[in-house]
């Protein structure tokens, strides 16, 4: 690369499927637009597919200044290689100074395959990003300008902020649902940069015979009142009571993992550092003790409510409102309440 690289662009890896966007590039594109104006270099959305420029337009309108399109009958389904190999070519053309990816099943395939290829680092799942300074401890050099990658460690159990300072592109992949996007701007125009495939005569031995999907009855992400329980539930029947005070609210059911683990409910509905991340208006805790895992997955909730035996419980220190009780005497009392029948 001969470009100055403080110079170069934030990417955002614009992922669809089927000539679709999901909610992830446009979460990601809020993020690149602090990063891109903290830094002063254009943001740009990096589209990959077969007749998906007509995505170019939701992509300017979610906050992108470019599109850098990439078209080939060979990336019309997402297939590592292929993807890799277009990906890292037009990361070698134009010298972006970072590259952000969904931390979804195709953007953890595709991002370290890149890292790989390139030889530059990756931080996995992070939950924030931001603009900064470093100083190497040891030669004492320091850096202006720098991606801090940050995101949980040891568990859960500190949170640790990763610098790349040397081996660009940034790279990262952040979870979903962390980042909020931008209100879209409807006629937002931009400038879309078409780009060669570089696929002529790379062999790619996998080929999509049929693409067979599970549609997830669930969606925590979009509810604007969860009722979430934790290992405090005490099983599967009791968590009936926690969908009981859901539909009384309408609103959705959630678990923390230990209650996943113990086969109280479905991984879909997995809140936390390990599941999905949050922010309705009203978050309902029930038997869940608050660790550092599950609060990185819904502490930005609104207003949270927490019911558990424990007064020293942690959930305690993030709610607004606690409740010292059992939740198998306090939420039937709160469904009849708010069915007027108290």
């Amino acid at each position: 690369m001969t470009q100055d690289r403080s110079k170069g662009e934030v990417w955002v890896f614009a992922e669809q499927e089927e000539g679709c966007l999901g909610d992830v590039p446009r979460e990601l594109l809020g993020k690149g637009r602090e990063l891109a104006d903290r830094l002063g270099v254009p943001l740009a959305a990096v589209l990959l597919g077969d007749g998906v420029e007509s995505l170019a337009a939701e992509l300017f309108a979610a906050g992108a200044d470019k599109v850098h399109l990439v078209e080939d009958p060979e990336l019309k389904v997402f297939r590592g290689k292929a993807y890799r190999h277009a990906f890292v070519e037009l990361i070698r053309e134009e010298a972006p100074q970072i590259v952000i990816f969904g931390a979804t099943h195709m953007g953890r395939d595709l991002a370290p395959a890149i890292a790989s290829a390139l030889r530059c680092g990756l931080t996995a799942d992070c939950t924030d990003l931001q603009i900064g300074s470093y100083t190497d401890p040891k030669t004492k050099e320091e850096f202006d300008g720098i991606l801090q990658q940050i995101r949980p460690a040891f568990g859960g159990n500190i949170i640790a902020t990763i610098v790349n300072p040397r081996h660009w592109p940034q790279m990262a992949t952040v979870r979903e649902g962390v980042m909020k996007p931008l209100e879209p701007v409807p006629g937002r125009k931009g400038e879309i940069v078409r780009h060669d495939s570089h696929l002529a005569g790379v062999d790619i031995p996998v080929e999509v015979l049929e693409i067979v999907r599970r549609h997830s009855s669930v969606n925590l992400k979009g509810a604007r009142i969860i009722v979430a329980g934790g290992a405090g539930v005490g099983s599967k029947e009791n968590f009936r009571l926690l969908f009981d005070l859901a539909e009384a609210l309408g609103g959705a059911v959630g678990a923390s993992r230990a209650a996943v683990d113990l086969g109280y409910c479905e991984h879909e509905r997995q809140i936390g550092q390990t599941g999905v991340t949050v922010r309705p208006a009203l978050f309902i805790s029930c038997g869940i003790s608050g660790a550092v895992q599950h609060l990185a997955g819904m502490q930005d909730s609104a207003k949270i409510i927490a019911i558990n035996t424990d007064r020293d419980a942690p959930i305690f220190k993030v709610a607004n409102y606690g409740i010292v009780g059992d939740l198998n005497v306090v939420v039937p009392r709160m469904i009849k309440a708010i069915k007027g029948q108290a």
